[in-house]
Order: structure tokens, then sequence, then C-alpha cells
């Protein structure tokens, strides 16, 4: 746990979050500015500060996924269709200094890579 990032105060129960999922691995939750319908953000347990820190660790970022892919399901939008962002770097707009994983979806979502 890192003492001044805000997603390990979420995860320690510092900061007030509405869980989704919640493993021993990872913590899921949704954000507090969604971009759409259904916006939750996975993040690992173990403070890692972007996803390619968290790639030098396969097994939790395997976590991280199957996490992404049972909040696609409990959210009901699995069928409809979903996407994962994780946002590293100045150019994404990375705000938080905690690797996590934005679950979007619940509706038509702006076009990208099409």
């Amino acid at each position: 746990m890192s003492a001044d990032c805000l997603f390990c105060k979420i995860i320690a129960g510092e900061v007030p979050s509405t869980e989704v999922y919640s493993d021993d691995a990872v913590y899921a939750f949704r954000d507090i500015n969604p971009q759409a319908r259904v916006h939750v953000l996975v993040v690992p347990r173990e403070h890692h500060e972007d996803a390619e820190a968290l790639a030098g660790d396969p097994g939790l970022l395997s976590s991280v996924l199957k996490a992404g892919a049972e909040v696609a399901r409990v959210e009901g939008v699995r069928e409809s269709g979903f996407r994962f962002v994780f946002n590293t770097g100045d150019d994404a707009c990375r705000t938080v200094f905690h690797a996590h994983l934005h679950v979007l979806g619940g509706e038509q979502l702006a076009g990208f890579g099409r």
C-alpha cells in the first residue's frame, strides 16, 4: 500500500466507494465520473504504478483481466459488448498512479479502431 495513493485508500476502506466485485487479488468499484452507463474500475490490491508496471506480474495482470470480465458479466454488458482501457502516461490522461482497468459498456461507445 502506498500511503498517498487514492486507490490504496479506497481498497483499505479509508475512502468510500461502491463495490461491484472483490476477491483476494482485486477490488472493483464504480467510477465517480462515469464515461459510459457502465464504468467500473478494477484495481489490484497490490500497488503497481501503472499497467506497464503491472505487466511485470503476469499472474496479477491476469487476475485483473479476469475480474474485468466478471464485472462485465455482473453488470450485464458481456453479451452486448464492453471495452477494457488502461491509461498509462501523461498523454493518456492518467490521473491516479495506481494501475487500474476501466470496464466500459452499457451503451454504444464512441468509435475506436474502426
